[in-house]
């Protein structure tokens, strides 16, 4: 029996998988898929047995962007408040813990700044990629926020202006993307990277996703303070004692699930 919900949840090991799931759409966002997304997301940074988030979709598309035939729409927004995308590219690239997409097939605007929020992304050979919103009279404003710091101004200008369609083995070359695989090897490859990052203490985890998008926005000198804080305070936490400890006993450490 079909199952009528615009995103998915299922708990995998110690992944929370999220799904897109609308593929009659091929996944177009809408308010309803935004809402649930953000959802989702709350869901597992709150729940302690999950060490990361993946993303994924049903069908042959990961993410087609926004519905146009809805013009766009992506859920209510007023002066006082952020674009609920805007929130939910935010929750994706700066939550406590990491996101990974799996991306399952095509993924246009939107749903490509959603690739380029993730913190790994990994991708079925031959998938179809663009920012073609150029092509409709409109620009990537929001995602750009989120396309920049993976793509850089070089390849990033030349995408945005053109709207052309590259594969997912170019975005690899672009850096848009981690590894890309055979379909019937996504899973595998997803779960491969849950594994090592399970291996890692949470807090560390959590710290180290902070590290990397707090650099990137400083400069070097605060950067460096914010570094020397950071190391600090975290050798002197219970959990750095804990993996010192179970090193040097050449044990796991309590937060490996064996």
């Amino acid at each position: 029996m079909p199952n009528d919900e615009a995103v998915l949840y299922e708990q995998r090991g110690r992944a929370a998988w999220i799904t897109l799931n609308v593929p009659e759409k091929r996944n177009a966002l809408t308010g309803e898929m935004v809402s649930g997304l953000r959802e989702h997301l709350e869901r597992a940074h709150g729940d302690s047995d999950v060490r990361a988030i993946v993303l994924t979709g049903n069908g042959t598309a990961f993410c087609a962007g926004a519905d146009l035939k809805n013009k766009g729409d992506m859920g209510d927004a007023d002066e006082k408040a952020r674009n609920p995308f805007i929130d939910l590219l935010s929750a994706v690239r700066d939550g406590a813990k990491p996101v990974i997409g799996a991306i399952n097939g095509a993924a246009f605007g939107g749903g490509l700044g959603l690739v380029a929020a993730c913190d790994i992304a990994i991708a079925v050979a031959g998938a179809k990629f663009s920012f073609s919103e150029v092509r409709i009279g409109v620009i990537p404003a929001m995602i750009s926020v989120v396309v920049l710091p993976k793509l850089g101004e070089h390849h990033t200008m030349r995408l945005f202006l053109t709207g052309e369609r590259f594969t997912s083995e170019r975005a690899l070359e672009y850096g848009l993307l981690h590894a890309v695989v055979p379909a019937q090897e996504l899973e595998s490859a997803v779960n491969g990277e849950v594994d090592a990052i399970a291996k890692g203490g949470p807090n560390a985890i959590r710290e180290a996703k902070k590290l990397v998008r707090t650099v990137a926005r400083l400069g070097e000198e605060d950067a460096f303070a914010y570094a020397e804080d950071v190391i600090a305070r975290l050798f002197a936490s219970e959990e750095a004692a804990e993996g010192m400890s179970a090193f040097a006993a050449k044990r796991s450490p309590s937060w490996v699930k064996e």
